[in-house]
């Protein structure tokens, strides 16, 4: 029997399109084939896995007219959520068919990318999601790259790891500066987002946000401790987080974290360096291959055809 991926290439030579399967060999090769791919003048890449995959690939066809589509084959699928695309399984693999019809009937939207602007750490590299320095950062960077047990059982592998962990996070002093406002306080989490779910997309923190309306939320968590992180976790899942005075969220365009201690950095889900972590938004940088499963309040600017 063929494997989902090949079915999906001959479901888009069905549709009259030219494929090519390019499996990644090393860590950050899907940029430097996106790269090669917009070079060459394709019209679409599809990113097939998750969402460090799809910031791979992002970062290939930033400011390019090529368009980039998402075959949601990893673990979290944060950014598979938000666009509510079918999502393969372990037990039905063939789920990826379905995400390949929904894209195939889908529009084009240009949206929003972060961009770290700390050289030395980040060398300019985009992201799609979100950028953290605090609790998230920490677990990113002491639990990846994960076992293969705990890629297996997805979020509930990723929590059980977490929660063995999280009594190691270190409090953090911070100074963070948005579009020049200045917020100084002891932060569990510092999260510069451009969607609105969070934690895998298991839950929604950003409710109102848009993937293209040149703005970053900006949420910054009080506290420290396991237990204020639980309690934290579970006021964004039940949405109480929007009027509890432990959250700050501020929209801007330019956001510069400095914590005390330096503490590790994470974009997508992704290890990033350290703090400081320095974001600037990149309006409209990205031509998204959207599904028709997509909530159409996610966008402000009108589509585009592919």
């Amino acid at each position: 029997m063929a494997a989902p991926i090949h079915l999906v290439a001959d479901f888009w030579r069905a549709r009259g399109w030219q494929t090519a399967i390019q499996p990644t060999q090393f860590a950050g090769h899907a940029v430097k084939l996106a790269q090669e791919a917009a070079a060459s003048g394709c019209r679409l890449v599809l990113a097939a896995g998750g969402d460090g995959t799809l910031g791979d690939v992002a970062n290939g066809l930033a400011h390019t007219e090529t368009a980039l589509g998402l075959l949601p084959l990893g673990t979290g699928n944060s950014f598979a959520k938000e666009l509510q695309m079918p999502r393969p399984t372990h037990w039905d693999k063939h789920k990826l068919l379905q995400a390949a019809d929904a894209l195939a009937d889908g529009r084009v939207q240009r949206i929003d990318l972060g961009k770290m602007e700390d050289g030395e750490r980040s060398n300019g590299r985009y992201w799609v999601l979100w950028a953290g320095v605090g609790a998230d950062g920490f677990l990113v960077n002491t639990l990846e790259p994960r076992p293969k047990w705990s890629k297996k059982l997805g979020t509930v592998g990723y929590a059980a790891q977490g929660l063995a962990v999280a009594p190691k996070i270190p409090p953090i002093q911070a100074r963070v500066e948005v579009d020049g406002r200045i917020f100084e306080d002891e932060f569990m989490l510092a999260l510069v987002s451009n969607c609105r779910r969070y934690a895998g997309g298991e839950v929604v923190i950003s409710p109102h946000a848009r993937l293209d309306d040149g703005l970053f939320e900006v949420w910054l968590v009080r506290g420290s401790g396991v237990p204020h992180m639980l309690e934290a976790l579970l006021k964004i899942k039940m949405g109480r987080h929007l009027q509890d005075d432990e959250f700050t969220l501020v929209h801007g365009r330019h956001v510069a974290i400095h914590t005390t201690p330096a503490m590790p950095a994470q974009a997508d889900g992704e290890r990033a360096g350290h703090s400081p972590l320095i974001c600037a938004i990149q309006p409209r940088a990205l031509r998204l291959l959207v599904p028709d499963t997509a909530p159409p309040d996610l966008f402000t600017h009108p589509a585009e055809k592919l």
